[in-house]
Protein backbone atom coordinates (compact mmCIF):
# COMPACT_ATOMS: atom_id res chain seq x y z
CA UNK A 1 0.00 0.00 0.00
CA UNK A 2 0.97 3.80 -0.64
CA UNK A 3 2.02 5.63 2.22
CA UNK A 4 0.07 8.87 3.09
CA UNK A 5 1.81 10.94 1.23
CA UNK A 6 2.29 8.96 -1.47
CA UNK A 7 -1.00 9.08 -2.03
CA UNK A 8 -1.57 12.49 -1.60
CA UNK A 9 1.16 12.66 -4.34
CA UNK A 10 -0.24 10.65 -6.98
CA UNK A 11 -4.19 12.22 -6.17
CA UNK A 12 -2.95 15.35 -7.61
CA UNK A 13 -2.15 14.23 -10.75
CA UNK A 14 -5.24 14.60 -13.53
CA UNK A 15 -4.14 11.90 -16.00
CA UNK A 16 -2.66 8.33 -15.17
CA UNK A 17 1.68 8.56 -14.76
CA UNK A 18 2.10 6.37 -17.86
CA UNK A 19 0.89 9.29 -19.68
CA UNK A 20 3.02 11.69 -17.44
CA UNK A 21 5.82 10.19 -18.34
CA UNK A 22 4.93 9.74 -22.08
CA UNK A 23 4.50 13.31 -21.88
CA UNK A 24 7.99 13.80 -20.45
CA UNK A 25 9.45 11.32 -22.86
CA UNK A 26 8.08 14.07 -25.60
CA UNK A 27 9.36 16.91 -24.24
CA UNK A 28 12.81 14.45 -23.81
CA UNK A 29 12.74 13.86 -27.59
CA UNK A 30 12.02 17.35 -28.44
CA UNK A 31 14.84 18.42 -26.46
CA UNK A 32 17.41 16.03 -27.75
CA UNK A 33 16.05 17.37 -31.76
CA UNK A 34 16.71 20.94 -30.84
CA UNK A 35 19.78 20.70 -29.72
CA UNK A 36 20.63 17.95 -31.96
CA UNK A 37 19.77 20.03 -35.41
CA UNK A 38 19.77 24.52 -33.95
CA UNK A 39 23.54 24.15 -35.63
CA UNK A 40 21.45 23.22 -39.19
CA UNK A 41 19.57 26.81 -39.44
CA UNK A 42 22.50 28.63 -37.55
CA UNK A 43 25.06 27.30 -40.02
CA UNK A 44 23.19 29.41 -42.40
CA UNK A 45 24.20 32.71 -40.83
CA UNK A 46 27.48 31.51 -39.39
CA UNK A 47 28.74 31.35 -42.77
CA UNK A 48 29.42 33.92 -44.83
CA UNK A 49 27.79 34.10 -48.25
CA UNK A 50 28.86 35.85 -51.34
CA UNK A 51 27.16 36.06 -54.83
CA UNK A 52 28.44 34.22 -58.26
CA UNK A 53 27.97 36.55 -61.29
CA UNK A 54 27.93 35.95 -64.75
CA UNK A 55 30.87 34.32 -66.76
CA UNK A 56 31.89 32.72 -63.18
CA UNK A 57 32.32 29.08 -62.96
CA UNK A 58 29.62 28.27 -60.71
CA UNK A 59 27.13 31.01 -61.95
CA UNK A 60 23.82 29.37 -62.00
CA UNK A 61 21.49 30.56 -64.66
CA UNK A 62 18.32 29.46 -63.47
CA UNK A 63 18.96 30.60 -59.49
CA UNK A 64 16.27 32.16 -57.73
CA UNK A 65 16.30 36.07 -57.19
CA UNK A 66 18.00 37.19 -54.32
CA UNK A 67 18.04 41.09 -53.58
CA UNK A 68 20.26 40.42 -50.13
CA UNK A 69 23.42 39.38 -50.73
CA UNK A 70 26.39 41.29 -52.17
CA UNK A 71 29.62 40.44 -54.32
CA UNK A 72 32.14 40.10 -51.65
CA UNK A 73 36.13 39.15 -52.65
CA UNK A 74 37.27 38.96 -49.06
CA UNK A 75 39.23 35.68 -48.49
CA UNK A 76 39.77 35.86 -44.49
CA UNK A 77 38.95 33.17 -42.29
CA UNK A 78 36.20 34.47 -40.26
CA UNK A 79 35.55 38.92 -40.14
CA UNK A 80 33.41 40.70 -37.47
CA UNK A 81 30.30 43.02 -38.42
CA UNK A 82 29.96 45.63 -36.84
CA UNK A 83 27.71 44.27 -34.26
CA UNK A 84 30.63 42.09 -33.35
CA UNK A 85 28.75 38.64 -34.90
CA UNK A 86 31.19 36.13 -36.34
CA UNK A 87 30.66 34.71 -39.64
CA UNK A 88 33.30 31.69 -41.05
CA UNK A 89 34.07 30.82 -44.61
CA UNK A 90 33.43 26.95 -45.08
CA UNK A 91 32.83 25.94 -48.14
CA UNK A 92 29.70 23.25 -49.03
CA UNK A 93 31.65 20.43 -48.48
CA UNK A 94 32.80 21.05 -45.12
CA UNK A 95 29.98 22.26 -43.78
CA UNK A 96 28.36 19.02 -44.71
CA UNK A 97 31.32 17.49 -42.74
CA UNK A 98 30.57 19.55 -40.04
CA UNK A 99 26.58 18.87 -40.19
CA UNK A 100 27.32 15.36 -40.15
CA UNK A 101 29.99 15.41 -37.21
CA UNK A 102 27.20 14.70 -34.53
CA UNK A 103 26.53 11.58 -35.94
CA UNK A 104 30.08 10.25 -35.38
CA UNK A 105 29.75 10.01 -31.86
CA UNK A 106 25.83 9.12 -31.89
CA UNK A 107 26.22 5.91 -33.27
CA UNK A 108 29.46 4.90 -31.44
CA UNK A 109 27.33 4.96 -27.80
CA UNK A 110 24.26 3.11 -29.19
CA UNK A 111 25.28 -0.44 -27.98
CA UNK A 112 26.46 0.91 -24.69
CA UNK A 113 23.44 2.93 -23.72
CA UNK A 114 21.16 -0.13 -24.73
CA UNK A 115 23.00 -2.37 -21.92
CA UNK A 116 23.34 0.11 -19.55
CA UNK A 117 19.30 0.89 -19.77
CA UNK A 118 19.02 -2.82 -19.57
CA UNK A 119 20.86 -3.34 -16.81
CA UNK A 120 20.20 -0.20 -14.71
CA UNK A 121 16.88 1.30 -15.95
CA UNK A 122 16.70 4.17 -18.80
CA UNK A 123 15.55 6.96 -16.60
CA UNK A 124 19.43 7.97 -15.80
CA UNK A 125 20.54 6.92 -18.94
CA UNK A 126 18.20 9.31 -21.12
CA UNK A 127 18.39 11.50 -18.10
CA UNK A 128 22.39 12.49 -18.15
CA UNK A 129 22.64 11.80 -22.01
CA UNK A 130 20.29 14.76 -22.64
CA UNK A 131 22.38 16.86 -19.56
CA UNK A 132 25.29 16.46 -21.61
CA UNK A 133 23.83 17.44 -24.96
CA UNK A 134 22.72 20.91 -22.89
CA UNK A 135 25.98 21.39 -21.69
CA UNK A 136 27.51 20.89 -25.28
CA UNK A 137 24.97 23.30 -26.74
CA UNK A 138 26.09 26.16 -24.32
CA UNK A 139 29.13 25.82 -24.79
CA UNK A 140 29.15 25.99 -28.56
CA UNK A 141 29.59 29.46 -29.42
CA UNK A 142 32.63 29.70 -27.33
CA UNK A 143 34.29 26.54 -28.97
CA UNK A 144 33.66 27.84 -32.47
CA UNK A 145 34.97 31.42 -31.64
CA UNK A 146 37.97 30.06 -30.20
CA UNK A 147 39.11 26.51 -32.68
CA UNK A 148 36.43 27.41 -35.48
CA UNK A 149 35.36 24.28 -37.67
CA UNK A 150 38.00 21.78 -36.26
CA UNK A 151 36.72 22.80 -32.86
CA UNK A 152 33.06 22.74 -33.78
CA UNK A 153 33.69 19.37 -35.20
CA UNK A 154 35.31 17.62 -31.90
CA UNK A 155 32.47 19.43 -29.97
CA UNK A 156 29.92 18.12 -32.01
CA UNK A 157 31.20 14.76 -31.76
CA UNK A 158 31.04 14.60 -28.09
CA UNK A 159 27.77 15.87 -27.93
CA UNK A 160 26.61 13.05 -30.58
CA UNK A 161 28.44 10.42 -27.70
CA UNK A 162 26.31 12.26 -25.07
CA UNK A 163 23.08 12.25 -26.91
CA UNK A 164 23.16 8.64 -28.29
CA UNK A 165 22.25 6.45 -25.10
CA UNK A 166 19.17 8.62 -25.04
CA UNK A 167 16.70 6.90 -27.69
CA UNK A 168 17.78 3.17 -26.24
CA UNK A 169 17.48 4.15 -22.41
CA UNK A 170 14.05 5.85 -23.38
CA UNK A 171 12.77 2.74 -25.66
CA UNK A 172 13.54 0.70 -22.25
CA UNK A 173 11.71 3.33 -20.60
CA UNK A 174 8.72 2.85 -22.62
CA UNK A 175 9.19 -0.75 -23.01
CA UNK A 176 8.22 -0.89 -19.22
CA UNK A 177 5.12 1.92 -19.45
CA UNK A 178 3.41 0.92 -22.54
CA UNK A 179 0.81 -1.78 -22.60
CA UNK A 180 0.35 -3.27 -26.01
CA UNK A 181 -2.67 -2.40 -27.18
CA UNK A 182 -1.78 1.46 -26.77
CA UNK A 183 1.74 1.54 -28.41
CA UNK A 184 1.45 3.12 -31.68
CA UNK A 185 -0.53 5.63 -29.40
CA UNK A 186 2.51 5.74 -27.35
CA UNK A 187 4.53 5.90 -30.05
CA UNK A 188 2.66 9.02 -31.49
CA UNK A 189 2.91 11.04 -28.27
CA UNK A 190 6.64 10.33 -27.24
CA UNK A 191 8.26 10.43 -30.91
CA UNK A 192 6.07 13.30 -31.85
CA UNK A 193 8.61 14.87 -29.80
CA UNK A 194 10.77 14.95 -32.89
CA UNK A 195 8.79 17.37 -34.93
CA UNK A 196 7.88 19.33 -31.85
CA UNK A 197 11.62 19.66 -31.48
CA UNK A 198 12.13 20.45 -35.72
CA UNK A 199 9.22 23.29 -35.23
CA UNK A 200 10.68 24.83 -31.94
CA UNK A 201 13.87 24.76 -33.43
CA UNK A 202 13.18 26.15 -36.56
CA UNK A 203 11.05 28.44 -35.16
CA UNK A 204 13.03 29.89 -32.53
CA UNK A 205 16.19 29.72 -34.47
CA UNK A 206 14.70 32.23 -37.17
CA UNK A 207 13.19 34.44 -34.97
CA UNK A 208 16.41 34.52 -32.68
CA UNK A 209 18.83 35.36 -35.26
CA UNK A 210 16.75 37.71 -37.18
CA UNK A 211 16.64 39.80 -33.61
CA UNK A 212 19.98 39.00 -32.82
CA UNK A 213 22.95 37.09 -33.00
CA UNK A 214 23.23 33.20 -34.30
CA UNK A 215 25.24 32.60 -30.85
CA UNK A 216 22.36 33.12 -28.97
CA UNK A 217 20.56 30.04 -30.40
CA UNK A 218 22.45 27.48 -28.91
CA UNK A 219 22.16 29.07 -25.33
CA UNK A 220 18.72 29.36 -25.77
CA UNK A 221 18.28 25.68 -26.71
CA UNK A 222 20.88 24.42 -24.22
CA UNK A 223 19.51 26.46 -20.75
CA UNK A 224 15.71 24.53 -21.92
CA UNK A 225 17.81 21.19 -21.98
CA UNK A 226 19.18 21.48 -18.68
CA UNK A 227 15.46 22.53 -17.30
CA UNK A 228 13.62 19.50 -18.52
CA UNK A 229 16.85 17.24 -16.79
CA UNK A 230 15.44 18.99 -13.45
CA UNK A 231 11.76 18.09 -13.83
CA UNK A 232 12.57 14.57 -15.40
CA UNK A 233 14.85 13.72 -12.72
CA UNK A 234 11.82 14.30 -9.76
CA UNK A 235 8.90 13.21 -11.92
CA UNK A 236 9.93 9.77 -13.81
CA UNK A 237 10.86 6.85 -13.18
CA UNK A 238 12.52 3.48 -14.81
CA UNK A 239 9.42 1.00 -14.29
CA UNK A 240 6.20 1.35 -12.82
CA UNK A 241 7.15 -0.62 -9.92
CA UNK A 242 9.57 1.81 -8.45
CA UNK A 243 7.71 4.91 -8.90
CA UNK A 244 6.90 6.34 -5.45
CA UNK A 245 3.17 7.80 -6.26
CA UNK A 246 1.91 5.43 -8.85
CA UNK A 247 -1.37 4.91 -7.78
CA UNK A 248 -2.05 1.06 -7.00
CA UNK A 249 -4.76 0.57 -9.39
CA UNK A 250 -2.20 1.43 -12.43
CA UNK A 251 0.39 0.01 -11.02
CA UNK A 252 -1.83 -3.30 -11.32
CA UNK A 253 -2.88 -2.39 -14.52
CA UNK A 254 0.79 -2.55 -16.10
CA UNK A 255 1.89 -5.13 -14.15
CA UNK A 256 -0.96 -7.40 -15.92
CA UNK A 257 -0.87 -5.29 -19.89
CA UNK A 258 3.10 -4.95 -20.16
CA UNK A 259 4.84 -8.18 -21.16
CA UNK A 260 8.08 -7.23 -20.10
CA UNK A 261 7.47 -6.24 -16.58
CA UNK A 262 5.83 -9.74 -16.45
CA UNK A 263 9.22 -11.38 -17.33
CA UNK A 264 11.22 -8.96 -15.49
CA UNK A 265 9.23 -9.69 -12.18
CA UNK A 266 8.98 -13.07 -12.98
CA UNK A 267 12.64 -14.18 -13.09
CA UNK A 268 16.27 -12.26 -13.59
CA UNK A 269 16.85 -11.39 -17.27
CA UNK A 270 19.39 -13.58 -19.35
CA UNK A 271 21.98 -12.10 -20.75
CA UNK A 272 21.81 -9.72 -24.17
CA UNK A 273 20.90 -13.04 -26.53
CA UNK A 274 23.98 -11.37 -29.05
CA UNK A 275 24.31 -15.12 -31.15
CA UNK A 276 20.66 -14.65 -32.35
CA UNK A 277 20.35 -10.99 -32.45
CA UNK A 278 23.32 -11.18 -35.07
CA UNK A 279 21.43 -13.66 -37.07
CA UNK A 280 17.73 -12.18 -36.98
CA UNK A 281 16.64 -11.56 -40.12
CA UNK A 282 13.76 -9.37 -39.08
CA UNK A 283 16.07 -7.54 -36.97
CA UNK A 284 18.50 -6.75 -39.77
CA UNK A 285 15.30 -5.89 -41.81
CA UNK A 286 14.21 -3.22 -39.27
CA UNK A 287 17.97 -2.23 -39.64
CA UNK A 288 17.87 -1.22 -42.86
CA UNK A 289 14.41 0.22 -42.98
CA UNK A 290 16.07 2.92 -40.05
CA UNK A 291 18.52 3.61 -42.56
CA UNK A 292 16.35 4.59 -45.18
CA UNK A 293 14.11 6.39 -42.80
CA UNK A 294 17.48 8.66 -41.84
CA UNK A 295 18.34 9.16 -44.66
CA UNK A 296 15.36 10.76 -45.94
CA UNK A 297 14.92 12.53 -42.14
CA UNK A 298 18.96 13.98 -42.05
CA UNK A 299 17.87 15.26 -45.90
CA UNK A 300 15.02 17.01 -44.40
CA UNK A 301 16.20 18.07 -41.30
CA UNK A 302 19.83 18.61 -41.89
CA UNK A 303 19.23 20.61 -45.18
CA UNK A 304 16.22 21.70 -45.73
CA UNK A 305 17.00 25.40 -44.14
CA UNK A 306 20.11 25.39 -46.52
CA UNK A 307 17.75 24.52 -49.49
CA UNK A 308 15.18 27.41 -48.82
CA UNK A 309 18.04 29.85 -47.33
CA UNK A 310 20.72 29.05 -50.61
CA UNK A 311 18.29 27.92 -53.33
CA UNK A 312 14.85 29.32 -52.71
CA UNK A 313 16.51 32.68 -51.41
CA UNK A 314 14.05 33.07 -48.27
CA UNK A 315 15.39 35.34 -45.72
CA UNK A 316 16.20 33.55 -42.58
CA UNK A 317 13.33 34.48 -40.61
CA UNK A 318 11.10 33.01 -43.26
CA UNK A 319 13.85 29.94 -43.61
CA UNK A 320 12.54 29.21 -40.16
CA UNK A 321 8.81 29.96 -40.36
CA UNK A 322 8.34 27.76 -43.45
CA UNK A 323 11.31 24.89 -42.06
CA UNK A 324 8.92 24.47 -39.28
CA UNK A 325 5.66 23.83 -41.25
CA UNK A 326 6.47 20.46 -42.75
CA UNK A 327 7.28 19.38 -39.11
CA UNK A 328 4.07 20.47 -37.56
CA UNK A 329 2.34 18.36 -40.66
CA UNK A 330 4.11 15.40 -39.32
CA UNK A 331 3.39 15.75 -36.02
CA UNK A 332 0.01 16.28 -36.11
CA UNK A 333 -0.27 13.43 -38.86
CA UNK A 334 1.45 11.00 -36.49
CA UNK A 335 -1.20 11.12 -33.83
CA UNK A 336 -3.40 10.45 -37.02
CA UNK A 337 -1.89 7.58 -38.84
CA UNK A 338 -1.03 6.25 -34.86
CA UNK A 339 -4.92 6.10 -34.34
CA UNK A 340 -6.08 4.93 -37.27
CA UNK A 341 -3.11 2.12 -36.82
CA UNK A 342 -4.50 0.84 -33.37
CA UNK A 343 -8.12 1.09 -34.16
CA UNK A 344 -7.37 -0.94 -37.32
CA UNK A 345 -5.04 -3.29 -35.33
CA UNK A 346 -7.98 -3.66 -32.68
CA UNK A 347 -10.68 -4.46 -35.07
CA UNK A 348 -8.52 -6.89 -37.23
CA UNK A 349 -8.38 -5.23 -40.40
CA UNK A 350 -4.88 -6.23 -40.06
CA UNK A 351 -1.90 -7.62 -37.86
CA UNK A 352 0.42 -5.88 -36.20
CA UNK A 353 2.87 -7.26 -38.86
CA UNK A 354 1.63 -5.78 -41.56
CA UNK A 355 0.33 -2.87 -39.95
CA UNK A 356 4.10 -2.48 -39.66
CA UNK A 357 4.86 -2.93 -43.40
CA UNK A 358 2.04 -0.84 -44.34
CA UNK A 359 2.70 2.52 -42.77
CA UNK A 360 6.39 2.30 -43.40
CA UNK A 361 5.83 2.17 -46.36
CA UNK A 362 3.81 4.89 -46.65
CA UNK A 363 6.22 7.08 -44.78
CA UNK A 364 9.18 5.95 -47.30
CA UNK A 365 7.30 6.14 -50.39
CA UNK A 366 5.67 8.73 -50.57
CA UNK A 367 8.12 11.21 -49.16
CA UNK A 368 10.88 10.74 -51.54
CA UNK A 369 8.15 11.14 -54.35
CA UNK A 370 7.43 14.88 -52.41
CA UNK A 371 10.70 16.33 -52.45
CA UNK A 372 11.42 15.40 -55.83
CA UNK A 373 8.12 17.08 -57.29
CA UNK A 374 9.58 19.81 -54.66
CA UNK A 375 12.70 20.01 -56.52
CA UNK A 376 10.99 20.52 -60.14
CA UNK A 377 8.73 23.55 -58.68
CA UNK A 378 11.67 25.64 -59.68
CA UNK A 379 11.57 28.80 -58.15
CA UNK A 380 7.94 29.00 -57.24
CA UNK A 381 8.18 29.18 -53.21
CA UNK A 382 4.86 28.25 -52.67
CA UNK A 383 4.52 25.01 -54.41
CA UNK A 384 7.82 23.98 -53.34
CA UNK A 385 7.02 23.99 -49.73
CA UNK A 386 3.59 22.74 -50.16
CA UNK A 387 5.34 19.58 -51.46
CA UNK A 388 7.62 19.82 -48.33
CA UNK A 389 4.80 19.80 -46.00
CA UNK A 390 3.03 16.79 -47.81
CA UNK A 391 6.31 15.00 -47.56
CA UNK A 392 6.66 15.62 -44.15
CA UNK A 393 3.08 14.92 -43.04
CA UNK A 394 3.38 11.35 -44.85
CA UNK A 395 6.61 10.86 -43.23
CA UNK A 396 4.41 10.82 -39.75
CA UNK A 397 3.33 7.24 -40.84
CA UNK A 398 6.67 6.14 -39.44
CA UNK A 399 6.02 6.47 -35.64
CA UNK A 400 3.29 3.92 -36.17
CA UNK A 401 5.46 1.94 -38.71
CA UNK A 402 8.70 0.64 -38.10
CA UNK A 403 9.82 3.04 -35.13
CA UNK A 404 7.63 1.20 -32.63
CA UNK A 405 8.69 -2.20 -34.16
CA UNK A 406 11.53 -2.76 -31.50
CA UNK A 407 8.44 -2.69 -29.06
CA UNK A 408 7.02 -5.77 -30.70
CA UNK A 409 9.83 -8.16 -31.72
CA UNK A 410 11.65 -7.69 -28.24
CA UNK A 411 9.89 -6.17 -25.60
CA UNK A 412 12.61 -7.53 -23.32
CA UNK A 413 15.47 -6.42 -24.85
CA UNK A 414 14.28 -3.48 -26.57
CA UNK A 415 17.45 -1.27 -25.32
CA UNK A 416 19.98 -3.80 -27.61
CA UNK A 417 18.00 -4.09 -30.42
CA UNK A 418 16.77 -0.22 -30.76
CA UNK A 419 21.06 0.85 -30.72
CA UNK A 420 21.42 -1.36 -32.62
CA UNK A 421 18.75 0.20 -35.46
CA UNK A 422 19.54 3.59 -34.09
CA UNK A 423 23.36 3.40 -34.37
CA UNK A 424 23.65 1.38 -37.63
CA UNK A 425 21.33 3.84 -39.30
CA UNK A 426 22.73 6.61 -37.54
CA UNK A 427 25.66 6.39 -40.20
CA UNK A 428 23.12 7.92 -42.59
CA UNK A 429 23.60 11.00 -40.73
CA UNK A 430 27.01 11.08 -41.20
CA UNK A 431 26.30 10.14 -44.89
CA UNK A 432 23.85 12.31 -46.36
CA UNK A 433 25.05 15.64 -45.23
CA UNK A 434 28.52 15.16 -46.57
CA UNK A 435 27.56 13.53 -49.64
CA UNK A 436 24.99 16.54 -50.33
CA UNK A 437 27.40 18.40 -49.65
CA UNK A 438 29.42 16.97 -52.34
CA UNK A 439 26.73 16.80 -54.86
CA UNK A 440 25.81 20.26 -54.22
CA UNK A 441 29.46 22.42 -54.29
CA UNK A 442 27.60 25.45 -55.59
CA UNK A 443 23.94 25.33 -54.23
CA UNK A 444 22.44 25.15 -57.45
CA UNK A 445 18.77 24.04 -58.22
CA UNK A 446 20.20 21.12 -60.74
CA UNK A 447 22.53 19.66 -57.46
CA UNK A 448 20.03 19.54 -55.26
CA UNK A 449 17.80 17.55 -57.79
CA UNK A 450 20.27 15.48 -57.88
CA UNK A 451 20.94 14.91 -54.12
CA UNK A 452 17.09 14.04 -54.13
CA UNK A 453 17.06 11.42 -56.35
CA UNK A 454 19.26 9.74 -54.25
CA UNK A 455 16.96 10.08 -51.46
CA UNK A 456 14.19 8.87 -53.41
CA UNK A 457 16.68 5.65 -54.22
CA UNK A 458 17.20 4.55 -50.58
CA UNK A 459 13.77 5.25 -49.16
CA UNK A 460 12.38 2.87 -52.26
CA UNK A 461 15.35 0.20 -51.82
CA UNK A 462 15.40 0.45 -48.02
CA UNK A 463 11.38 -0.12 -47.85
CA UNK A 464 11.52 -3.19 -50.38
CA UNK A 465 13.86 -5.29 -47.65
CA UNK A 466 11.35 -3.69 -44.72
CA UNK A 467 8.62 -5.04 -46.71
CA UNK A 468 10.14 -8.53 -47.39
CA UNK A 469 11.30 -9.25 -44.44
CA UNK A 470 9.52 -7.32 -41.15
CA UNK A 471 7.59 -9.55 -38.41
CA UNK A 472 5.14 -7.53 -35.89
CA UNK A 473 5.18 -10.69 -33.13
CA UNK A 474 7.92 -10.93 -30.58
CA UNK A 475 11.13 -13.57 -31.42
CA UNK A 476 12.09 -16.51 -30.19
CA UNK A 477 15.37 -15.39 -28.95
CA UNK A 478 13.56 -12.80 -27.16
CA UNK A 479 12.24 -15.12 -24.67
CA UNK A 480 13.70 -18.64 -25.15
CA UNK A 481 11.85 -20.31 -22.20
CA UNK A 482 8.38 -18.94 -23.73
CA UNK A 483 9.31 -19.90 -27.31
CA UNK A 484 11.52 -22.44 -27.40
CA UNK A 485 14.64 -22.55 -29.95
CA UNK A 486 13.76 -22.91 -33.56
CA UNK A 487 14.76 -26.37 -35.10
CA UNK A 488 17.85 -25.18 -37.24
CA UNK A 489 19.56 -23.07 -34.42
CA UNK A 490 23.16 -24.29 -34.18
CA UNK A 491 25.05 -22.29 -32.15
CA UNK A 492 24.70 -23.08 -28.43
CA UNK A 493 22.57 -21.98 -25.49
CA UNK A 494 21.03 -18.62 -25.17
CA UNK A 495 19.48 -18.43 -21.57
CA UNK A 496 21.52 -18.43 -18.65
CA UNK A 497 19.91 -21.44 -16.66
CA UNK A 498 19.33 -24.00 -19.97
CA UNK A 499 20.85 -26.58 -19.87
CA UNK A 500 20.78 -26.91 -23.54
CA UNK A 501 18.01 -25.95 -26.32
CA UNK A 502 16.69 -29.80 -25.93
CA UNK A 503 15.92 -28.61 -21.95
CA UNK A 504 14.29 -25.27 -22.80
CA UNK A 505 12.43 -26.90 -25.83
CA UNK A 506 10.92 -29.06 -23.37
CA UNK A 507 9.87 -26.79 -20.90
CA UNK A 508 7.98 -25.23 -23.91
CA UNK A 509 6.07 -28.04 -24.54
CA UNK A 510 5.14 -28.31 -21.07
CA UNK A 511 3.79 -25.19 -20.77
CA UNK A 512 1.53 -25.86 -23.54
Amino acid sequence: MLTGWRLALSKLFLIPQRYVMAIMALFAVANAYTMRVCLNLAITQMVKKTAAVEGEEHYDPYACPDKTITRNFTKSYSYYRADDTVYFEWSEATQGLILGSFYYGYVLTHLPGGMLAERFGGKWVLGLGLLSTAVCTIITPVTVKVGGATALFILRVIEGLGEGPTMPGLMAVLSRWAPKAERARFGAIVFGGAQIGNIAGSYFSGLVMHNGSWENVFYLFGGIGLLWFVLWTVLCYSTPNTHPFISDSEKKFLNENVDSLKHINAQKMDPIPWKALLRSVPLWALIIAGIGHDWGYFTMVTDLPKYMTDVLKFNIKSTGILSAIPYVAMWVSSFFFGLICDFCVKRGYHNIKNARKIYTSIAATGPGICIILASYSGCDTTLAVFWFVVAMSLMGAYYSGMKINPLDISPNYVGSTTAMVNGIAAISGIVSPYLIGLLTPDSTLAQWRVAFWVCLGVLVITNIVYVIFAQGEQQWWDDVKKHGYPKNWKHGPLALRSVDKEQANEEVKEKN
